[in-house]
């Protein structure tokens, strides 16, 4: 049987980046083997998790998998795990778990490649919210957020005179180890921040972190069928690494809600009030749509909170452009008090329709002498 890489990472196939290294996170965290000591069943699960993020995290192994599955990877000569027993395998894991988790960690997978320690991650996010009617029909908002840059004035060093004195706390390694059981570990020194080294003449400029904070804004297009929840990704508006490399900004969205219309994924549900007599009588109404109005046609004696469907007056769906469906449930209204008059009339038609206006008489026939008898 062929191995699902998304259901292993227990993501959908539309998963963005970030919501794969965020599944990863997850299902490495509890499956790691320093927490399923002796589980050879959390050992082989470990095993499948990073070979679903080393395929997923790939553009290129993930466009090949969705296209062609496992066997399409096996074909292009991906068998890395395959061949692999588990030491190799946890001494190759060290590079993904830094990707992941940051410089600052390193599990006692014998690896010796250090990531780079960044003063701050390259990707941001920001969150916007938009009216009902703009998701539903897109819009273009402008977004104003806050990107970090290495500073000018110390080329990004922290130092005003670019002058670093070696950190005795690590001894310029940037990392600080010990051991847990059988493991080591390593993490980002907390004197000198991973850095190896000490400032002793602070940048002013940037107050000795290295970097600046830039306010920007820009107009972004929110396309249509955009739903609560969803991210929008931007390419290259996300923080300045030194080497002049820029990360991406991914946009959260929030939509307010509305008063009459509600919405569930590419559906729309509509309360319609309609009166008793209306019901009665069967009458055709105009309610309104997303895009304008239609006609509702009521059936005689139509229940309270019955539905009916209007196909493709949903949503656009924001991937496949195919529009869901409007549902509008009707709420049956009656009158409160009623006049001498309206009394008398709703009198006569209830004669009017003889034994069926007194449906209980007929049903209960015989019910009433029957309880009786269970007490004589």
């Amino acid at each position: 049987m062929d191995i699902d890489y998304y259901e292993i990472l227990e993501i959908t196939r539309d998963a963005d980046t970030g919501a794969i290294k965020k599944a990863y996170r997850k299902q490495a965290l509890k499956f790691h083997p320093d927490r399923n000591e002796g589980d050879k069943e959390a050992e082989e699960k470990f095993k499948i998790i990073n070979e679903a993020y080393q395929v997923l995290s790939d553009p290129q192994k993930k466009s090949t998998y969705d296209r062609y599955g496992k066997a399409g990877l096996d074909q292009q000569g991906f068998s890395h795990f395959s061949d692999m027993n588990y030491e190799d395998i946890m001494g190759d894991l060290g590079s993904i778990f830094e990707s992941v988790f940051g410089g600052g960690f390193s599990g006692g997978f014998g690896g010796t490649t250090r990531r780079k320690n960044r003063k701050y991650p390259l990707d941001l996010e920001t969150n916007v919210t938009v009216a009902f009617n703009e998701a539903i029909f897109g819009c273009s908002k402008e977004i104003k957020f806050t990107y970090k840059k290495p500073c000018d004035d110390c080329h990004g060093t922290g130092s005003s005179d670019g002058k670093k004195s070696t950190c005795k706390e690590c001894q310029g390694r940037g990392q600080i180890y010990f051991r847990q059981g059988f493991m080591t570990y390593s993490q980002s020194c907390p004197t000198c921040n991973g850095t190896g080294a000490k400032i002793d003449t602070p940048c002013k400029s940037c107050n000795a972190k290295g970097f600046v904070e830039i306010k920007e804004n820009f107009k972004v297009d929110i396309p249509e069928g955009i739903d609560n929840g969803n991210r929008i990704r931007v390419a290259r508006r996300g923080n300045i690494d030194e080497d002049g490399s820029r990360g991406d900004l991914y946009i959260q969205i929030g939509v307010e809600t509305d008063e009459h219309f509600v919405r569930h994924n590419d559906d729309i549900y509509i309360e319609v009030p309609v009166f008793f007599t209306q019901v009665a009588l069967g009458e055709s109404i105009t309610i309104p749509t997303l895009r304008g109005e239609t006609k509702l046609e009521l059936p005689i004696g139509a229940s309270d909170k019955q539905q009916f469907i209007f196909k493709g007056e949903g949503v656009k769906n924001v991937h496949s452009n195919t529009k869901g469906n409007m549902i509008a449930q009707i709420k049956v209204q009656y009158p409160k008090k009623l006049s001498k008059e309206q009394k008398e009339l709703l009198g006569s038609l209830q004669k009017s329709f003889g034994m069926q206006s007194t449906p209980c008489e007929s049903s209960f026939e015989g019910v009433f002498e029957k309880i009786k008898n269970w007490f004589s």
